[in-house]
């Protein structure tokens, strides 16, 4: 029990047991990163949430004209009662045709041409520590439409009701609409109310009236809303053409479709897209809402928050038992010849101090954001174990090593967390070097020998750790 190969089986199986305070502290900041997720859904929805714009969309009713046949009792003008027949005492009638009209599916036309200017003026709103982006948008919309396109959508017998034709325009939520929202039909404003449906997938938004536009030529929406986290639009023209300028300077493009140009600046960007229907899988006229189908083929971007240390802090706990293997390796290596080696206990000492980096970095990002905060904590972490290295476990001047691999490792993580792209190429290669190195310092190591100086001398311990009486010991520092 006393070979040098049972030290290390017995400090892997510490390092394994590192897992626990790993886990809780990864429970704890899965409480925070709860914690703060909830309070940016609250700030979003107080703001009016994520906005995705659907629409404009002609709807036109239809009705069809009906024959049916009717039963007429005859009745006598005497009387005034129901003429019956003398034999068997039926009820006398006779059988009219009627004709009557009837709704049918209205006629769901989406704009020919369809030309989107939006501009968004970004802000940071908080809830206690917490900040989330919102903006405040303007969308100036113009389009048209095919109404050749309504006629082709009837069946023989059924008649488009022009007069009562609409245009809905659907948003997230009408909570988010601030300043005036206004239509122009060829120069001339149509009134705007609010829209609603109980139809899956519809939504609220806006309604006009607008009638009969058959020899309309230009239309013009101007909208003011707000929002938070997301803004996208669905690519409902035949033709769509969308810029969008912005003063936010971490857009996350995403949806249906990606940019066609975009220049990202410190002051904001400016992106375009520009889609033909044949990119789209929504058709140009229906006789069912084409809006459902819209939010599908939604575009825009995300207001990225490029500050999100939850998730930074919860792969840095992921790679925690990494670093407390090497960590507990680097001791063993160290002090594997010394006349008093470092107790279990000890190593569960150093193991806990590094789980209690990813809560210490965590709890000061929340204050003083995410660099700031791993610098401190990962100083705060090597400057103690270094410490406890030279003191507690008596490795003198070796402790230094210690710090100088604790400082590559946390530098390693911080270049790990920074880009994701790399985080396997430097992990993989971290791993790689350590055991490479392991190798390379035990390669004469007698792995059946009695383990450390003194290990057969007189003292009390448990297995390879025993404590040496101080007649026996020899200054390995």
């Amino acid at each position: 029990m006393r070979a040098t190969g049972t030290r290390f089986f017995i400090v892997g199986l510490l390092g394994l047991f590192m897992f626990i305070p790993l886990f809780f502290a990864g429970a704890v900041i899965n409480d925070r990163a709860g914690y703060s997720r909830d309070a940016s859904r609250t700030i979003a929805e107080e703001w009016g949430g994520a906005q995705v714009l659907r629409g404009p969309q002609l709807i036109v009713p239809v009705v069809e004209t009906v024959t049916e046949q009717r039963r007429v009792d005859l009745i006598d003008e005497i009387t005034d009662l129901p003429q019956r027949d003398a034999r068997s005492g039926d009820v006398l009638y006779r059988v009219e045709e009627v004709e009557r009209e009837e709704e049918r599916a209205a006629v769901y036309l989406l704009p020919e041409k369809f030309d989107v200017d939006l501009t968004t003026q970004s802000d940071i709103r908080r809830r206690g520590i917490f900040r989330v982006p919102v903006y405040r948008a303007t969308a100036a919309i113009d389009f048209d439409f095919d109404t050749e396109a309504v006629e082709g959508a009837l069946r023989d017998g059924q008649v488009a009701q022009w007069d009562a034709a609409r245009i809905v325009f659907a948003l997230t939520s009408n909570r988010a609409l601030r300043g005036p929202a206004t239509l122009l039909v060829d120069g001339a404003e149509v009134k705007l109310d609010p829209w609603a449906t109980q139809g899956a997938g519809q939504g609220t938004g806006i309604v006009a009236e607008v009638g009969d536009i058959r020899e309309a030529g230009e239309f013009a929406l101007s909208l003011s809303f707000q929002g938070a986290e997301e803004l996208r639009l669905a690519p409902v023209g035949r033709t769509t053409r969308v810029s969008m300028d912005s003063d936010w300077p971490h857009p996350s493009f995403g949806g249906a479709f990606l940019p066609d140009t975009s220049d990202i600046s410190d002051d904001g960007f400016r992106a375009e897209w520009t889609i033909p229907h044949l990119a789209r899988a929504i058709p140009e006229v229906s006789r069912e809402s084409l809006l459902p189908l819209a939010r599908g083929e939604a575009f825009g971007l995300r207001f990225f928050q490029p500050n999100d240390f939850y998730q930074k802090a919860y792969r840095a706990a992921r790679y925690g038992i990494l670093f407390i293997a090497l960590t507990f390796l680097t001791v063993l290596l160290l002090d594997r010849a010394s006349a008093r080696p470092a107790h279990p206990v000890q190593y569960i000492l150093i193991g806990l101090a590094q789980s209690m980096f990813v809560v210490l970095m965590v709890a000061y990002a929340e204050q003083i954001g995410f660099a700031a905060a791993y610098a401190l904590s990962a100083f705060a972490v090597v400057a103690l174990l270094t410490l406890y290295a030279a003191t507690g476990l008596g490795l003198g001047r070796r402790s230094l090593i210690l710090g100088a691999m604790l400082a590559v490792l946390y530098g390693v993580l911080f270049m790990i967390l920074r880009s994701a792209d790399y985080a396997l190429l430097a992990g993989s290669t971290l791993v790689f070097a350590a055991l490479a190195g392991t190798m390379f310092a035990t390669r004469n190591e007698d792995w059946y020998a009695p383990g450390g100086a003194g290990a057969g001398s007189r003292g009390r311990g448990w297995g390879p750790w025993r404590r040496v009486s101080p007649d026996t010991a020899t200054d390995q520092t």
